[in-house]
C-alpha cells in the first residue's frame, strides 16, 4: 500500500491501490480518460460492465462509464473494489462537473453511480464507495471546501449523504436552502444532467430539489419501486423519501452539500473502520504533502529546476 502511495507522488492524477480488511483491494483512478492506455481503459470498462451485469441482470445501462468513451472518462474518478483474486465486486463512478458560477467556475464532485455485486452488499463497503474518494480529493484540494452533489431516490443513500456532508440541502432537518444551493442546482440541471442520466424532459421542483420523471436519459434501469429501494436505519429518512418522492413517476432528490473539515471529521470517526483508518490517513497525508509541502520545498531550493522555476545560477549566467 505504501509503495503505491509513494509512486502516486510523481503523477498528475491519482492511481492508487489500497488493501482493506478481508483481503479486498481498492483502486482509485482519477480522470483515467486523460492518461490510461486504450487497452487498460478497455479492461476497466469490462470490469465495470461485469459488476453492472450482476447488479442489474434485466437492464444494462447505456450511459457514462459503461460506454468506454475516453472523452467521458476525462472528468471522472473511478473507484473499483476487487477480491483478493482480482474479481471486481463494486465500483463508484464519481464525476467532476465544472459549473459556471460567478465570480468563477466551481468544481462539483458528483457522487455518481454506485454498484455492488448482490452477493457482497453486506460487506461493509459504503465507507469506500461513498466517502473515500471525496476525502482524497479534499486533501488534494489542500483541504479547501468542495461542493458535492448526489442524485438518488434510495432512502439509505439520502440518509448517508445527509449524515456525512455539511450544509446539505435537502434533508429532513435542514433549516433552509441558501442562494448558492439554488444557483448551483439551476446550473447543474441546465448543463450537466447528462452526467447522471437524466433526460431533457425531466422536470425540476426548485422548492424541494426534486427531479421529476428522472429516468428517461439512460438511467432507466435504475428506477426502483418504493418497496425495492433500500431503507435507512433511521426511519426519518425513509419517511422523508416516501413523502416527497413519487416512485411510480420516477422522482429523485438532487442533494447539494460540501466536503469540509467537519465532514472530514465525521467521515473518519463514524464511517471508516478502525482497522482501515491508518491506510486512509496515510493516503490522504501523502497526497497533502505532494500538493502543499513539496512545492514549498522545491521553491526554497534555488539550485535546482522545478517546472517553470530555474536555478539562480542559470538566471545569472544567462
Amino acid at each position: 500500500m505504501i509503495a503505491s502511495i509513494i509512486k502516486s507522488l510523481g503523477r498528475d492524477y491519482l492511481n492508487l491501490r489500497l488493501r482493506t480488511a478481508g483481503g479486498r483491494e481498492v483502486r482509485i483512478l482519477e480522470r483515467p480518460g486523460r492518461w490510461m492506455s486504450d487497452a487498460d481503459l478497455a479492461d476497466l470498462t469490462e470490469d465495470l460492465r461485469a459488476i453492472a451485469t450482476k447488479a442489474l441482470p434485466d437492464g444494462p445501462l447505456t450511459y457514462g462509464v459503461f460506454s468506454g468513451d475516453r472523452d467521458l472518462l476525462r472528468d471522472m474518478i473511478i473507484t473499483v473494489v476487487s477480491t483478493g483474486d482480482g474479481a471486481p465486486i463494486a465500483f463508484n463512478a464519481l464525476a467532476v462537473m465544472t459549473v459556471d458560477m460567478q465570480p468563477e467556475p466551481v468544481d462539483v464532485l458528483h457522487l455518481g453511480l454506485v454498484m455492488v455485486d448482490p452477493d457482497q452488499r453486506s460487506g461493509g463497503l459504503s465507507w469506500v464507495l461513498y466517502g473515500l474518494t471525496c476525502f482524497l480529493m479534499f486533501t488534494r484540494n489542500q483541504c479547501r471546501p468542495l461542493w458535492i452533489s448526489s442524485v438518488t431516490q434510495v432512502p439509505a443513500v439520502v440518509g448517508m449523504v445527509s449524515e456525512m456532508f455539511s450544509d446539505l440541502w435537502p434533508r429532513p432537518d435542514a433549516p433552509r436552502r441558501t442562494l448558492n444551493h439554488v444557483l448551483l442546482a439551476r446550473r447543474i440541471m441546465a448543463h450537466h444532467r447528462h452526467v447522471f442520466g437524466v433526460g431533457g424532459d425531466a422536470g425540476f421542483d426548485e422548492d424541494r430539489f426534486v427531479i421529476t420523471n428522472a429516468y428517461t436519459g439512460g438511467s432507466d434501469a435504475l428506477k426502483k419501486a418504493a418497496d425495492d429501494a433500500q431503507q435507512h436505519r433511521d426511519a426519518v429518512f425513509n419517511d422523508f423519501c416516501a413523502e416527497e418522492l413519487d416512485y411510480d413517476r420516477g422522482d429523485d432528490f438532487l442533494q447539494l452539500g460540501r466536503m469540509d473539515m467537519p465532514a472530514l471529521r465525521r467521515y473518519l470517526t463514524r464511517e471508516v473502520p478502525r482497522n482501515a483508518l491508518l491506510s486512509v490517513l496515510l493516503a490522504g497525508g501523502f497526497d497533502f504533502v505532494r500538493r502543499l509541502l513539496l512545492p514549498l520545498i522545491y521553491w526554497s531550493d534555488s539550485g535546482r529546476s522545478y517546472g517553470v522555476l530555474r536555478p539562480t545560477h542559470e538566471a545569472v549566467d544567462g
